[in-house]
């Protein structure tokens, strides 16, 4: 009689918050195997300049990352309006990733105030995904950690540029918030 070991499937719940416009749901999108649970309503606020459609509750996408290891994202709403929902999509997270338009400077104060609501209610792995830095105006992702007040104890968040249209980009982005979260001892 043989003895087969079996592989359990470890399911990673990962977060993506951050600004309007920052590429939250694209990234989702991009990222997924499965079609994308979108929550989102037609905009009626100042926010219809940027974009026709905004997410009011939640995106939910999934990713086998690699024979034992499913990823499910959820992206967040990037109002504060709907921030109930950071609360509940916060927990329960493994990790998360703070996506942040590098073109949009006016966005940072919003970007720490979403980044703080996060690290006040869970303490997991985290990266910070700049986004737009190809675009004109776009700082040093130096200046932008400054603007967030990301660093503590002179310890810098883990930094990624990421393109949320691009599938090579999201899942190096991905790749390593997993790497973060596995050396923090994450356990299913």
């Amino acid at each position: 009689m043989s003895l087969v070991g079996s592989i359990q499937m470890v399911n990673l719940r990962v977060v993506v918050t951050g600004t309007v416009g920052a590429g939250k749901s694209t990234f989702v999108r991009t990222a997924s195997e499965i079609e994308v649970v979108e929550i989102e309503r037609k905009i009626t606020d100042k926010i219809s300049t940027l974009k026709d459609q905004t997410t009011v509750a939640f995106d939910f996408g999934k990713l086998v990352l690699d024979a034992n290891m499913d990823l499910h994202l959820y992206g967040t709403p990037g109002q504060s309006r709907f921030d109930f929902m950071w609360d509940i999509l916060i927990k329960g997270a493994d990790a998360y990733i703070l996506l942040v338009a590098a073109n949009q400077p006016s966005d940072f104060p919003y970007a720490r105030e979403i980044f703080l609501f996060m690290n006040k209610r869970v303490q997991v792995p985290m990266i910070i995904g700049l986004t737009h830095m190809d675009c004109a105006g776009a700082l040093p992702p130096a200046d932008i950690v400054k603007n967030l007040d990301a660093i503590k104890d002179e310890i810098y968040p883990t930094i990624v540029t990421v393109n949320p249209n691009l599938k090579s980009s999201v899942l190096h982005a991905l790749r390593v918030l997993v790497d973060l979260t596995n050396r923090s001892g994450f356990k299913p």
